[in-house]
């Protein structure tokens, strides 16, 4: 069987590459390993907004149950909700059915162990091979049960509001795009009482319209609205809220790397940042890491995907980490990415140095960034071709010392990735184009 985890859950089109039976097998396997390890505890399960979400939940639940789990339904929640939720409330592990920033008729399946973080590699490995092999299941009246959770979503923000750390927003006008996805609750929940002028958009999903023109992969929808409505921010989640990308008072975008910038100043300033350590991915600017290095903090690089971010900052005590596309873990407050919780460190940090966004953001100065998407047949391809690898190395030696040069496939799509940095936007588009160019002749057979 082909492997199914990628680097966040399994993930792909419903009904095709994810289906319902596919849920089920998946749920009575990690059900088998589940309960394994915690005998008695129970599986939380949340989703987004999409269409597919109480199908794929209800055959995941049943696969569990056959395993003897009893599962708690949360409903729609941000996928870090169900990181906070399955430790404090001491359940054996939690899922969540969401494929985060895709499109709707996408949809996913990720897992969070006991202790709140995603599963490793192994456990995800354990649970592959369960599902390749026939699994022992419980005589019928040893199945699990179901039941629905209470108060979730109050649980949850009262949580994230600690982030805050006491402070009002009163004065401050925030646009919140809530990209029809899981937060279109419990986002303008925390921030209705905080004494701000709310403006919400985006909060109104229908099950086909989450990420659809909106959110944090289109940040253009709500720079609009922060000049429309002359806000002092503006805040879009993706689909399932793990992520958050903001926009300044001028309708610049405030991407991953320069709110995480921000954060790891002000934690340094306050003697905060452990072992003045900070975590990002490959894919940071450069000008993320000329600021880290005039501050005289260590960068610690990773793969792309907030697990191996999370990896990295407990192997190195690190209390921050985060990604470009918004992904910031503030480990004192999360186990996972979550945009509500930056959402808030990023406006008390506001509140509390009494400077605009526009003035946070100015720490770093982005190099010239261009990401290019090539949708391939197979992504795994992208490995064995020498054409792409020396057209790789072509672009770099041309770039030398002046730029850089990032080629990898998506964890989660079959999309192979062409990131170039070059001091203009002319050259990075030149070079990512040629490289694409290539790619799509290679692995598709067109140019």
């Amino acid at each position: 069987m082909p492997k199914l985890f990628g680097t966040d859950g399994i993930r792909g089109a419903v009904n095709s590459t994810l289906t319902v039976e596919l849920a089920a097998s998946l749920g009575r396997a990690a059900g088998t390993e589940f309960k394994r390890r915690s005998p008695s505890g129970s599986v939380l399960i949340a989703r987004d907004t999409r269409l597919s979400g109480p199908m794929l939940e209800a055959a995941l639940s049943s696969g569990l149950m056959s395993a003897g789990v009893d599962v708690i339904s949360c409903g729609i929640l941000p996928s870090p909700a169900i990181a906070f939720l399955v430790h404090d409330l001491g359940a054996a592990a939690g899922a969540v059915i969401s494929a985060s920033h895709n499109p709707a008729g996408d949809n996913g399946i990720k897992f969070f162990g006991a202790n709140g973080f995603k599963l490793t590699e192994a456990e995800e490995d354990a649970i592959e091979t369960l599902m390749s092999n026939a699994v022992a299941v419980p005589p019928g009246e040893s199945v699990g049960g179901t039941s629905i959770a209470s108060d979730v979503d109050r649980r949850y923000v009262d949580h994230c509001l600690k982030a805050l750390e006491g402070r009002s927003l009163e004065g401050l006008k925030i646009v919140l795009d809530c990209a029809n996805g899981a937060a279109y609750r419990t986002s303008p929940l925390a921030l209705a009482d905080l004494g701000a002028d709310l403006v919400v958009i985006n909060d109104r999903p229908d099950g086909t319209n989450i990420n659809l023109g909106c959110g944090s992969t289109n940040p253009e929808v709500v720079a609009k609205a922060v000049l429309e409505h002359q806000a002092d921010v503006g805040l879009a989640h993706d689909g399932d809220a793990d992520r958050l990308i903001a926009v300044d008072e001028t309708g610049e975008v405030v991407d991953g790397d320069a709110i995480l910038a921000s954060m790891a100043l002000e934690l340094s300033e306050r003697g905060a940042l452990r072992n003045d350590i900070v975590v990002s991915t490959v894919m940071a600017n450069l000008g993320f890491r000329n600021a880290m290095n005039k501050a005289g903090l260590e960068l610690v690089e990773t793969p792309v995907g907030d697990r191996h971010v999370i990896e990295a900052m407990l192997r190195t005590g690190s209390v921050l980490g985060g990604e470009q596309s918004g992904h910031v873990i503030f480990l004192d407050y999360a186990t996972t990415g979550d945009g509500l919780v930056t959402a808030l460190r990023l406006l008390g940090r506001m509140v509390s140095s009494g400077k605009r966004l526009s003035e946070l953001a100015a720490v770093i100065e982005h190099f010239p960034q261009v990401l290019m998407n090539v949708r391939v047949e197979n992504r795994e391809e992208f490995q064995n071709s020498q054409v792409i690898e020396q057209a790789i190395e072509e672009a770099s030696s041309r770039l030398s010392e002046t730029g850089r040069v990032l080629v990898r496939p998506s964890g989660t799509e079959n999309v192979v990735r062409v990131m170039v940095e070059a001091p203009d936007e002319a050259t990075a588009n030149e070079v990512a184009a040629e490289i694409a160019g290539i790619i799509s002749q290679e692995l598709n057979g067109t140019s």
